[in-house]
């Protein structure tokens, strides 16, 4: 207990159990953890634990399989860098004279160790100003302002709503949707009433029948035919009139619910598509896939044949509870005496269903999203052999699937034969109470006969409302789900006052701008103006924000402090799809729709004629193969791209950027996958691309960055040099020491490659 104590008030809870007991022998009295950061790594690069714990005094480290560990007293002078390469990541401490200490791990613990370097870079600051530690401050929600914990990636009181089962009174919102087929649905509900008030007719005419003809021809009457066709064929007439009024309101309100479903599909998927790319990073394809497709199908079942149905049976248990009461009163009581306890029972299953329905519709979402993992990337599956492997996952999703649904299908198994079982109950009550009125001479055989006929009809239409529980509350689970789209706001809104730019020449002016992820600085205070037609390089370490950079100026996310201008406006100022139509995009991994090659090159201007088309494929340098092929411009590209070298895609997508006649230019990583003849290709393409363009290219092949004006050396989201190649090589700097290190083309020390 004394040791339990003694860690809760020198160890944070979230430190590792496996180094506690060790660590808490080596902390003096009162002596806390302010941070610390694990290693995988050790300086040979073989995998092997560590531990580097940060106290108010010292730095505290050691290694899996020591005795004793590693003491460093915090004295001024004293600094911590961290540096990474192709996923290696190195954290060494220095003096003033030398290096002191190295320690290496993979970049899964990069946050520790940075988290660690800034706990570092404070304590240090008090030894030296004798002022306390201040506070770290909490991060906040840029859309809510709730407070964030510590790396938090997300808020969890924006985010809440997954959590939150779905209310059956979601589905009223989809009144949205129906109000402009106001007038069918008026229209299709006067046809429903009439058809179910024509239904009523039979029962009720059963009576005069029973009692004015048949019980007298059983006592020695004699039957008037004139009477019975009468009846018959006001029967006849009204089964004409229910099924003429029921197919015409049928009609009607499927192509209704059709329209409605099919607006709802538009509209979730154009605002899809006006979402940032933040909301994407979070989802999976498979899961939106599913909420478009699958769940608003669900809905439109719903509102064009069970919400049908259960307004049919309310209609219809109201126009029956009132002839019943005219009838009798005593019998119609008798009637209703099941639905309390029917009433009961829905209550008692609703929410069970209503969470378990969204359940399902999750757990659908994971399977769906193993087939959109797996299909597109099938020739990956089959070139590693992992076709057994998937078929696993996809059988563990499967299985998932089938728990959740066993689980529910227990609740909903019970709760519909008991309904049954209720409503036979009644029935067998009101033929005891009828036969007893009929004995005490209180009602006729007719009547107790006509109420037979209403009662089979009111029971049948209490069950068939009792099965509609389960439907409704699978349809609000669906609504949820798309809703969850249409109520989400993009991070990237458009102006309120946008404004229009006449002319662009092509000028960016980076003024202080700052960017987290979560909870993280990716950006911190980078400033920069690159002029009209000029190209810049940006270079750097894998995670120095080079592509966060590219994703500002582009505006897939708008920056958390400062602002990025236009020709002297900001471009949140502008509007988003005016803005990117002055933007061209050549990507590492270049994607193609399927369609033809021409309609992939027109992608960004629709209209283009042939000829635009064909300039702009000879300026890329993709005339030549593409005539090679069986249709020219009009051959079909496979999904992807499939069918198509990567080189040739990659060109494909040059020509598509050049079509739209961009000002502004972004190269990210575009040759970096590619041989070097085709590499060669799609440079010379690229060389007709930048020409009187304001070009950013990202390249780790520094050698493709020669031509440019300046380059711009990039590290943990700052700016550490500017300057043309030949002058950045002079300084043997920064950009020398990586240019060094590809030039020697060899795996070199973190230390080395910075």
């Amino acid at each position: 207990m004394i040791f339990e104590q003694a860690a809760n008030s020198l160890i944070p809870p979230a430190f590792p159990d496996a180094w506690q007991a060790d660590l808490l022998a080596q902390l003096a009295e009162a002596e806390t953890v302010l941070a610390w950061a694990e290693q995988d790594l050790d300086l040979q690069l073989c995998f092997g634990k560590g531990m580097l714990v940060l106290t108010a005094q010292r730095l505290l480290t050691k290694r899996a399989g020591e005795a004793e560990w590693q003491s460093h007293l915090l004295r001024d002078g004293l600094r911590l860098q961290q540096h990474d390469h192709a996923g290696v990541a190195s954290l060494e401490l220095f003096d003033a004279a030398a290096r002191i200490a190295q320690w290496r791990y993979t970049l899964n613990h990069g946050p520790a160790a940075q988290h660690l370097i800034e706990r570092f870079a404070l304590q240090l600051d008090s030894l030296r100003s004798g002022q306390p530690v201040p506070e770290p401050e909490h991060a906040h929600c840029p859309k809510c302002k709730a407070e964030l914990d510590a790396d938090a990636e997300e808020c969890p009181v924006c985010t809440r709503e997954i959590h939150q089962p779905p209310s059956t009174w979601t589905l009223l919102r989809l009144w949205r949707f129906a109000k402009p087929y106001q007038g069918q649905l008026l229209l299709g509900f006067l046809l429903m009433l009439g058809s179910t008030a024509a239904t009523l007719v039979s029962p009720y005419l059963t009576m005069p029948l029973m009692d004015e003809v048949l019980i007298p021809y059983q006592n020695g009457a004699s039957i008037e035919l004139s009477t019975v066709g009468l009846y018959l064929g006001g029967m006849l007439m009204a089964a004409l009139v229910s099924w003429g009024l029921g197919w015409a309101k049928t009609y009607i309100l499927a192509l209704v619910s059709e329209r409605i479903s099919a607006d709802l599909r538009t509209t979730t998927y154009e605002h899809l598509l006006q979402l940032s790319l933040e909301y994407f990073g979070g989802k999976r394809t498979g899961d939106l896939m599913s909420r478009i497709g699958s769940e608003s199908d669900r809905i439109s079942v719903f509102l064009s044949l069970h919400a049908l149905d259960f307004i049919t049976d309310v209609l219809m248990l109201v126009m029956t509870t009132i002839i019943l009461f005219s009838i009798n009163p005593w019998l119609a009581l008798a009637t209703l005496l099941p639905l309390p306890l029917i009433a009961w029972l829905i209550h008692l299953v609703r929410d069970r269903l209503r969470t378990g329905f969204e359940k399902i519709d999750r757990v659908w979402g994971e399977v769906t999203s193993v087939l959109a993992d797996t299909i597109p990337g099938i020739r990956v599956v089959k070139a590693f052999a992992q076709e057994q492997r998937e078929a696993a996952r996809f059988r563990e999703a499967n299985k998932h699937n089938l728990y959740i649904n066993d689980k529910l299908n227990k609740v909903w198994s019970l709760f519909s034969p008991t309904v049954s079982l209720l409503t036979d109950i009644g029935l067998l009550v009101v033929w005891a109470f009828g036969i007893w009125l009929i004995a005490h001479h209180n009602v006729t055989v007719g009547t107790l006969t006509a109420f037979l006929a209403y009662i089979g009809r009111f029971y049948g239409r209490l069950d068939s409302m009792s099965r509609i529980v389960s439907v409704t509350q699978k349809s609000a689970a669906a609504a949820k789900r798309i809703f969850d789209i249409l109520d989400h706001v993009s991070n990237v809104p458009e102006p309120t006052r946008p404004v229009q730019l006449k002319q662009v020449s092509g000028q960016i002016e980076l003024r202080d701008i700052r960017f987290r992820y979560g909870n993280r600085a990716v950006i911190k205070g980078l400033g920069l103006t690159i002029r009209p037609g000029e190209m810049v390089g940006l270079v750097g370490h894998s995670g120095s924000g080079k592509s966060t950079l590219v994703n500002l100026i582009c505006r897939f996310y708008d920056v958390s402090e400062g602002a990025i201008l236009l020709d002297g406006t900001d471009i949140r100022s502008l509007p988003v799809a005016d803005f990117r139509r002055h933007i061209g995009l050549v990507l590492q991994e270049p994607f193609l729709f399927f369609g033809t090659i021409a309609e992939n090159i027109a992608y960004g201007k629709p209209d283009a004629t042939r000829e635009e088309i064909i300039a702009a494929a000879r300026a890329a340098h993709a005339h030549e193969f593409i005539l090679r092929l069986p249709l020219g411009y009009d051959s079909l590209v496979g999904e992807r791209g499939q069918g198509l070298s990567g080189g040739e895609r990659q060109r494909i997508s040059i020509a598509r950027a050049l079509l739209i006649d961009p000002r502004i230019l972004i190269l990210d990583e575009a040759t970096s996958s590619v041989d070097t003849e085709t590499e060669k290709e799609i440079q010379k393409a690229l060389d007709n691309l930048v020409k009187g363009r304001t070009t950013i290219a990202i390249a780790h092949r520094l050698s493709t960055l020669r031509q440019a004006d300046r380059l711009v050396v990039m590290d943990r989201g700052e700016i550490v040099e500017v300057g043309p190649h030949d002058e950045l090589m002079a300084r043997e700097g920064a950009y020398w020491r990586l240019y060094q290190a590809q030039a020697r083309n060899v795996d070199t020390d973190p230390d080395d490659a910075e």
